[in-house]
């Protein structure tokens, strides 16, 4: 039985749960490149990447990992100083050089006061073995949580966005991440060009079915100086761009069905307004998570009400 005032899991609740104090994601530009843009997997990137639009000020990779951490650091402990913090590598492919290489960036950032762990972005194929036994010992001794760009579980849409990979090779990255013991996150991206209501409820189950431990979701923003923005401009007819409560009912609808152990962590992401093409809401994220709770509200729903667990 839920209890009655369940609508889903929240990230900083897990955290919580996990440190027993408030948790903090600093994020960390560790340096490396991405496969899909030095010609070993594609060149270019995925079509909607820009990697400026969830880069914080403090985060520039001409900065050390450590100034870039203790420069997030400072920027919330006056206001919490109880605070921890996980150093968060976002920025392109964070398990992408040599096993020395990754072992001195993650080591370096565990070593400042007041980390308590690491959350690493990254494709899911880029998890070499040798890496992940490594991780999975690291997770003996401190947080870790890896998290996928899945972005879409439909292998079309992953070639249309010069993705690079498919569907198949996410499910290995997460069962095979999971089946270390290691907590393992999934980010998707919904609206992508030919993507329907009905394709996201299927998407929503099964995400469900993988052993994920958190999961963030955000809408299709189409962002200055990528592939998609051409693609935009010549023919817009080929995208869905959200108004604001069209997503948050598809966000509803789509939380309904996923498995109510998951742990969500976002519903939106916020582009700066310079580099933002479409949509333009005009709300900050945690206005629009405001937002999704008061209509979960009043629709009575909850994170799993529709979820049939399957073999």
């Amino acid at each position: 039985m839920r209890e009655d005032n369940f609508l889903y899991n929240e990230f900083g609740t897990y955290l919580r749960g996990i440190f027993g104090c408030k948790v903090q994601k600093i994020t960390i530009d560790a340096g490396f490149t991405c496969p899909n843009r030095d010609g070993k997997v594609g060149r270019g990137g995925c079509t909607f990447c820009n990697n400026q639009t969830f880069n914080p000020a403090y985060c520039h990779r001409n900065r050390s990992i450590a100034e870039q951490m203790n420069e997030g650091i400072s920027f919330f402990a006056h206001k919490y100083p109880e605070m921890k913090y996980l150093a968060y590598f976002q920025a392109y492919t964070n398990t992408y050089d040599s096993l020395d290489v990754l072992k001195q960036r993650y080591n370096e950032v565990l070593a400042i006061d007041g980390c308590v762990g690491i959350v690493i972005g990254t494709r899911p194929d880029c998890m070499p073995d040798e890496l992940l036994e490594y991780l999975a010992e690291l997770a003996k001794r401190t947080f870790v949580l890896v998290e996928y760009g899945i972005e879409s579980t439909n292998d079309a849409t992953l070639k249309r966005i010069n993705r690079g990979h498919d569907y198949a090779c996410a499910v290995d990255a997460v069962k095979r991440t999971a089946a270390a013991g290691i907590p393992v996150g999934a980010h998707i991206i919904l609206g992508l060009p030919g993507e329907e209501r009905e394709d996201l409820m299927q998407q929503a189950e099964l995400l469900s079915r993988l052993p994920l431990t958190t999961l963030k979701l955000h809408q299709l923003q189409v962002v200055r100086g990528t592939r998609m923005a051409e693609e935009y401009a010549e023919k817009p007819s080929d995208f869905h761009i959200f108004a604001m409560q069209d997503y948050i009912e598809t966000v509803i609808d789509y939380i309904e069905r996923l498995n109510p152990n998951l742990v969500l962590e976002r519903f939106a992401s916020q582009s700066p307004k310079e580099l933002l093409i479409a949509p333009d809401w005009g709300i900050k994220n945690h206005e629009l998570v405001d937002k999704v709770k008061a209509r979960m509200r009043e629709r009575g729903t909850w994170q799993g009400r529709l979820y049939t667990e399957k073999s």
